[in-house]
């Protein structure tokens, strides 16, 4: 299972690396701001719970946004649908660095949110349905995507950011105006898929309970994630670039085992135990970082091996959707974004509350408590994970016709299971 991805991970068309780019860059948003916050904090006089607000307002219209995405899609094609993300992103990018308030670069911030909606959104669906290797191949390639691109974004903010706080967010807008005309020109038109997807169908798809355990899930898990990457910058008191090498170092720890580390895992323990562990190990981390806030060695080497779990849970948790969901797989894509993307975008703003009431400490907790409770939610789907392996192993005719049918829709079996379903409930 782990290997065929790792074959054919550099064997792959030329626009499936067109868009993959186009992910690293998109993701390099968010950890881009990390290395500035205390910058801005200091340079804007705004206080750490005002700063908040930039992945609040970024995260929270990424998550509405996603709601909408298919339903454009659908209409005008995923090809337009990625252009028009990634102009987006370029235009509200340049717009954040010429900003000179905070209340603008949250708001320039929230378009940018509402670009990345429409390309995450149709980026995973367009690699799923182009890349080489079958469904587990391009779940990693995407994976990949994300690690590099979560990798470089602080480097790269740490080093434009010990130049000029505007210099990150002028570095994404010029990435991106490349990433738009290597999808301009190396991905090939595409036509909409065979039916318009309403704007419903994201939220009716949590009626599934599959779906909805993921989601939910997910939620407690980016409420402790956001909370650690919104907030663990201000007490390490270090540098722009100092900031930038810590989180580069945790950023490669996510690539590296969102590549290897989460398909071996998953082919000698499962996708459950695996995730149990990953996160379980997560909450730990955030428990340590709350209770050592204060000690700056403990708290960077905690945020750095967080990087390990954060890895091997987005490779498997993203793999999972996928294959439970019993809905077509760019619906199955905006819902999970929608869920957990709304709890990454409170997360932030609840821990500027919480240090504004008692301290620095206690959001870490906080977040700690979360990811166990995701832990907690995701065992009462044990067994639909173990289903899920035994589909990806064997190969069944539903999971690859899902992933040959155009970008994601579903096969005539799943089809026929959605319309008794209507049936029954009318």
């Amino acid at each position: 299972m782990s290997a065929a991805p790792g074959a054919s991970l550099f064997k792959q068309p030329k626009a499936v690396f067109a868009v993959a780019f186009a992910c690293v860059v998109s993701f390099m948003g968010i950890g881009l701001v990390d290395p500035i916050l205390p910058a801005l904090s200091a340079q804007l006089h705004a206080s750490p719970s005002q700063v908040s607000l930039l992945f609040t307002s970024y995260l929270v219209v990424t998550a509405i946004a996603m709601l909408g995405v298919n339903w454009v899609s659908s209409r005008i094609g995923p090809k337009r649908t990625l252009i028009t993300g990634l102009a987006v992103i370029v235009v509200f990018s340049a717009l954040a660095g010429l900003s000179g308030s905070i209340g603008g670069i949250v708001g320039f911030r929230a378009g940018w949110g509402l670009g990345n909606a429409m390309f995450i959104a149709t980026s995973l669906a367009v690699i799923v349905a182009s890349a080489s290797g079958g469904f587990a191949g391009a779940i990693v390639l995407y994976e990949a995507a994300l690690g590099l691109g979560i990798a470089a974004g602080p480097l790269i903010g740490g080093l434009l950011g010990d130049i000029s706080w505007r210099g990150p967010f002028f570095g994404v807008a010029a990435l991106m105006a490349v990433a738009l005309i290597a999808t301009v020109t190396l991905l090939d038109k595409t036509p909409p898929p065979p039916r318009k997807i309403s704007l419903s169908e994201p939220l009716l798809a949590l009626r599934h309970r599959s779906l909805l355990t993921m989601c939910v899930a997910a939620l407690f898990y980016n409420w402790g994630f956001f909370t650690m990457l919104g907030y663990a910058p201000y007490p390490m008191e270090l540098s722009a670039i100092q900031l930038g090498f810590v989180f580069f170092g945790w950023g490669m720890l996510v690539a590296v085992f969102s590549i290897v580390g989460a398909p071996r895992l998953q082919a000698r323990f499962g996708t459950a135990p695996s995730l149990y562990g990953a996160l379980g190990s997560f909450a730990v981390l955030l428990l340590l970082i709350g209770l050592f806030t204060d000690v700056r060695w403990a708290l960077i080497v905690c945020v750095i091996l967080s990087g390990i779990m954060v890895g091997i849970n987005n490779t498997l948790t993203t793999q999972a959707v996928m294959l439970v969901s019993p809905v077509e797989r760019p619906i199955a894509s905006a819902t999970y974004g929608f869920v957990r993307f709304i709890g990454g975008g409170l997360a932030p703003f609840v821990a500027g509350k919480m240090v504004d009431h008692w301290n620095i400490h206690v959001p870490f907790v906080a977040g700690a408590v979360a990811v166990l409770l995701g832990v907690l939610v995701l065992s009462t789907g044990h067994r639909m994970l173990a289903d899920a392996d035994k589909r990806l192993d064997t190969a069944e005719p539903a999971v690859e016709g899902e992933v040959a049918d155009e970008f994601g829709g579903a096969p005539d079996a799943i089809d026929a299971e959605l319309r008794h379903e209507r049936v029954a409930r009318s």
